[in-house]
């Protein structure tokens, strides 16, 4: 066997782009800090720092669909060269759907749960698991996000 195999980057080699700052690093002293691999290119973090460079602590994976459903910002979506996509934080998070119809689906799911947790905000009392729309959609994002 000849070749080429490619190796996972070092700890300290590992960076992230964020908007604001670009390329981050996962501190020393994170618990994430020797994982050298994974499986979304997405992070969340508490805190960022900087010291000899930017780095993030208190970091947690996270995948497409919760970060569509749970993140900030409005969601969008859009055709461009004969691709949908959903798009976040006006265009800066990209996502390719299967189709203009999955698209479309994803984007009323964010919608239908930012309704609720309104209607939950306006009605503490309210209980989401009794609601039969609060309870479908609730349901739907649980199936969503554990068969992903």
């Amino acid at each position: 066997s000849t070749g080429a195999v490619r190796m996972q980057p070092k700890a300290e080699e590992l960076k992230f782009v964020t908007k604001n700052d670009g390329y981050v690093h996962i501190h020393p002293s994170s618990v994430n800090y020797q994982i050298r691999h994974f499986e979304s290119p997405y992070l969340v973090y508490h805190e960022k720092i900087k010291t000899s460079r930017v780095f993030i602590r208190d970091c947690s994976m996270v995948s497409v669909y919760p970060l569509v459903l749970l993140g900030g910002g409005q969601v969008r979506t859009q055709l461009q060269q004969g691709h949908f996509l959903i798009s976040l934080d006006d265009g800066w998070i990209r996502f390719q759907a299967a189709s203009h119809q999955v698209a479309e689906l994803v984007k009323e799911l964010r919608c239908e749960l930012d309704q609720l947790l309104q209607d939950k905000i306006r009605n503490p009392s309210m209980d989401l698991c009794m609601c039969p729309r609060g309870s479908r959609i609730i349901g739907m994002i649980v199936k969503l996000v554990t068969t992903q």
